[in-house]
């Protein structure tokens, strides 16, 4: 009986564990490209009917982005219509068909270990159809967590999304390592137009072979998440807004105890008019407030640094480039854990002005040190102190704040259109760093490198000044308690 009135947490954190391995899938796609690129190619370079050149190389690494656009794009139709529970094995099983589309894009179709311009189109769509999910994933594993989170440790529950998602970047760097063992990536050498040729001394087996498992290893994680996933229960929310009130009343009194249980199905009904209304029912400001911490949460610059640290670290000088970047994730993870324990207790607020402002010192701090000499080591900690900023801060409670902020009735459709706008800037800045970062004024090779820092530090103080007056704080507020807050707007 006492479990009746308190409800269950285990139950609770075991269905939040299910829906956080979305997070890690989701970091997983993202960055096993790190590893496979290389080999990926010179495997390409090898085709006899086109020059693959860097241009097409950067948009194949890059091609799971359009998937992942799209993919958050539909989320908020497939979650209201669907429901978050379907919408969800799907996303799982669009990673495991990515993972195997990858590792074999032959199959049935073309000749194995034969590079053509046809295998590669082929390839690019196996891995839009990994972006769709993860897309997918990253705007309802949030709000799967959010609905069915009590609201006084549902922000915790939300951050641990973002930890996963670190996590499974660093899983992932991990199992590449291992599946290369000895062998080493190809060497590359630039014949003029964007056109590369690989060098005959270069390893065979990571030509034909390493990328391959690479993204076949994902099939492991995407499998068990597709499993999983079907004995964990449809969010209360969206049960109430289908209708099956009983189904949502059992789920709601497991998790939070009898009495609590009916207190929290009768806001929500009270909030749950109709099954959806107008996206602009409670106005304009906030989809324009859920846009704009997605804009700044990529604008800030973060995966510029997260994508390319190893080009960073080594045009810095750095012996071993990965030495650094390996740290600098270990130091992501530990801040990561900051925002996840103290943001029941300082707030969302605080936190994302927090690390406005310590991104901002610290993007400031490499426009002004980089390459300097004798100031490379003011120049690393200045990226670490930026990197760690962002992960106590904009990593995770971005994902919060989009979970909660949109009322009962628009958050499928909030919430879509605030991660396609975080997927479409995401692009933007990775796609920009590299021109920016290579800039040169009157022959001053340093110009792009404080440009584009000096550029990240100032959109920082304006994320900051953005949060100050604009986004409200909703730790320990419930779900329905936003419909109240948008209607005094």
């Amino acid at each position: 009986m006492g479990q009746n009135q308190t409800g269950s947490r285990a139950y609770l954190f075991s269905i939040v564990l299910v829906a956080v391995l979305g997070g890690l899938l989701f970091g997983y796609d993202t960055a096993v490209i790190s590893g496979a690129e290389k080999g990926l190619q010179a495997f390409f370079t090898g085709a006899g009917d086109f020059s693959y050149t860097d241009g097409i190389h950067g948009f194949t690494c890059a091609s799971a982005l359009i998937g992942c656009i799209i993919g958050s794009g539909i989320s908020g139709f497939l979650a209201t219509n669907l429901g978050r529970k379907k919408s969800l094995i799907l996303a799982g099983i669009l990673f495991f068909i990515s993972a195997l589309g990858s590792m074999n894009p032959e199959f049935l179709i073309f000749e194995h270990g034969v590079p053509t311009y046809s295998l590669l189109i082929t390839f690019n769509i196996y891995r839009v159809i990994g972006g769709i999910g993860v897309g997918l994933a990253s705007a309802l594993c949030p709000m799967y967590i959010a609905e069915v989170a009590p609201s006084n440790i549902r922000g915790t529950l939300v951050s641990w999304n973002q930890f996963a998602i670190i996590f499974g970047q660093l899983v992932v760097y991990m199992v590449n390592f291992c599946i290369m063992g000895d062998h080493t990536n190809p060497i590359m050498e630039a014949i003029g137009q964007g056109v590369n040729r690989v060098l005959p001394e270069s390893d065979p087996w990571t030509i034909a072979t390493g990328w391959r498992y690479m993204f076949g290893s994902e099939a492991v994680p995407a499998g068990l998440f597709s499993i999983l996933i079907c004995f964990v229960p449809e969010t209360p929310r969206y049960l109430v807004m289908a209708g099956q009130d009983s189904k949502a009343l059992a789920i709601l009194q497991k998790i939070n105890g009898f009495k609590e249980g009916q207190k929290i199905l009768d806001e929500i009904k009270n909030t749950v008019t109709e099954k959806t209304e107008k996206i602009f029912t409670y106005g304009v400001l906030v989809i324009f407030v859920g846009i704009m911490l997605s804009v700044f949460q990529q604008a800030v610059g973060i995966n510029a640094v997260l994508y390319y640290a190893p080009r960073i670290f080594g045009d810095m000088g750095m012996e071993n480039p990965m030495v650094q970047t390996v740290i600098m994730g270990i130091v992501n993870i530990l801040f990561t854990l900051v925002a996840v324990f103290t943001v029941e207790k300082w707030g969302r607020k605080p936190l994302l002005i927090t690390g406005s402002i310590g991104m901002a010192v610290g993007a400031f701090g490499v426009a002004v040190t980089f390459g300097t000499a004798g100031l490379e080591i003011i120049t690393m900690i200045s990226i670490m102190v930026y990197s760690a900023s962002f992960m106590m801060s904009w990593g995770p409670i971005c994902w919060v704040l989009i979970s909660e902020i949109f009322p009962n009735t628009i958050r499928g459709v909030g919430v879509a259109i605030a991660v396609a706008f975080q997927w479409i800037f995401n692009w933007i800045v990775s796609a920009s760093f590299v021109p920016m970062f290579n800039m040169q004024l009157n022959g001053d090779a340093n110009f792009g490198h404080w440009f584009t820092y000096g550029l990240y530090g100032i959109i920082c103080v304006l994320a900051a000044v953005f949060v100050w007056r604009l986004v409200p704080e909703t730790k320990g507020k419930t779900l329905e308690d936003m419909t109240k807050l948008w209607k005094k707007e």
